[in-house]
């Protein structure tokens, strides 16, 4: 579940492959959401622009409020994404039950990173999943709790140029809006 201030206040996702806008004065879900084809395990709102993110084992998809449009799906993550977390930078991050977390650009839906989270020592490889994640008021730095009984801390780093990290950028992805 995801509030915020404007309308719809409350989103949910749901183990019934549904995503709810709900409608509070009415007392009742004001636009039902059935595009994900497995079960809604979770969302997040983006901190400037009036969109969400939701996402499944299927795949992960943006929406437009405040009558859950359809913009895109980010596909590729092919682990059980069990969490979400985006930034006003226009980053936005899916975690997996396999230690996995991709790092996308929330404008085009290209993938620019990929990460694999280390399980604490002593740990088996099993419990390097994902359960939740957020990111600090700055943005700069992600928190995740994982299944190995730790929340670890990812910061930005400040030294990459795009010598040392090259993107390898493909602008055919950059999907055309439609009017």
């Amino acid at each position: 579940v995801r509030c915020q201030a404007a309308e719809p206040q409350v989103i949910t996702g749901s183990h019934d492959c549904t995503i709810r806008l709900w409608d509070l004065a009415m007392g009742r879900s004001r636009v039902t959401l059935t595009n994900h084809k497995r079960s809604v395990r979770a969302l997040s709102l983006h901190p400037k622009l009036y969109t969400f993110a939701s996402a499944s084992p299927d795949n992960i998809k943006q929406w437009k409020f405040p009558n859950g449009d359809f913009i895109q799906n980010l596909s590729g993550h092919s682990a059980i994404v069990n969490a979400l977390a985006s930034n006003a930078g226009g980053v936005l991050v899916s975690g997996a039950d396999n230690g996995s977390m991709f790092f996308w650009d929330w404008k085009t839906g290209y993938n620019f990173q990929r990460v694999q989270a280390a399980a604490q020592p002593g740990s088996i490889d099993s419990e390097s999943g994902i359960f939740s994640m957020t990111f600090d008021r700055s943005g700069s730095r992600l928190l995740a709790t994982e299944a190995d009984k730790t929340i670890k801390i990812y910061k930005e780093d400040e030294s990459a140029t795009e010598e040392t990290h090259p993107i390898n950028w493909r602008p055919d992805i950059v999907k055309k809006k439609r009017y």
